[in-house]
């Protein structure tokens, strides 16, 4: 089972997957790819440790493609590098039973390297590989923007959840990323619901996203114990008796039974 979960900035999205994350690693390996560029899945799965990203390797992306990163344009690099072991040797074992790992991709800057580089070229073969090769559950905390999957990436992926709260402006984000998803060929988009303080504004939402013809995974409650996660720097799974965590727990259920 492959997962893409996206959405506007600020919406929940890396607590969703980190959380996602933990809750399946009880009872399957998984898979964390931190490809968002603010690179916040590893602080919210309770890890504050220096991680370098992979867009940041110059020596390891160099060696498989054949170019130093920011090569000036027209010098010739392999677009096909061999990546086959790099998830293994290059993510971070997680929990007691490390069933768990994370892979922390970073992102290229968009200065003077533009979107065909050896940088990107690594991430997006890392990317492909992890999603079309790989058994484990997967699942990528992405950016808003998903045009870096690549159609033929995107095709294997099984479902991407856009995270949406309650205004225009995310549901706004919700309907781009629905088209631009159908574009390269996703066709499971669900939705999630977060940060909900009351009937009336998930209903608002519902109707909107019945609207924009988007399934509903469930919707997770305001929880003051997702802030205190944050500001302790431990992974919302440490809370037992938070009424989020309750209600992805209910979440990840209800992914296992339509995937």
């Amino acid at each position: 089972m492959k997962i893409a979960v996206t959405g506007k900035g600020g919406v929940g999205k890396t607590t969703l997957s980190s959380t996602l994350s933990c809750i399946f690693s009880e009872t399957y390996k998984v898979f964390a790819i931190d490809a968002d560029p603010d690179m916040n899945l590893a602080s919210s799965l309770g890890i504050h440790d220096q991680i370098t990203p992979i867009s940041k390797m110059r020596d390891l992306i160099k060696d498989r493609t054949g170019a130093e990163p920011g090569s000036s344009f027209g010098e010739v690099f392999k677009i096909n590098p061999k990546i086959s072991d790099l998830p293994e040797t290059l993510s971070i074992d997680y929990g007691p039973d490390k069933n768990l790992k994370l892979l922390v991709m970073g992102t290229v800057d968009k200065g003077g390297e533009g979107c065909v580089c050896p940088a990107s070229v690594l991430l997006k073969a890392i990317l492909r590989h992890m999603i079309v090769k790989k058994d484990e559950i997967v699942i990528l905390d992405m950016e808003a923007g998903i045009e870096h999957l690549g159609r033929k990436t995107a095709e294997s992926v099984d479902m991407m959840i856009v995270v949406v709260e309650p205004g225009l402006k995310s549901l706004e984000t919700a309907q781009r990323i629905k088209n631009l998803a159908k574009d390269i060929g996703i066709e499971n988009i669900l939705a999630v619901i977060n940060k909900v303080s009351n009937r009336e504004e998930e209903d608002f939402v519902e109707n909107k996203l019945k609207e924009l013809g988007v399934g509903i995974l469930g919707s997770i409650p305001r929880d003051s114990t997702v802030v205190k996660a944050d500001m302790e720097g431990k992974p919302l799974k440490s809370y037992g008796d938070s009424a989020a965590l309750k209600s992805i727990e209910k979440i990840a259920d209800n992914i296992l039974q339509v995937s």
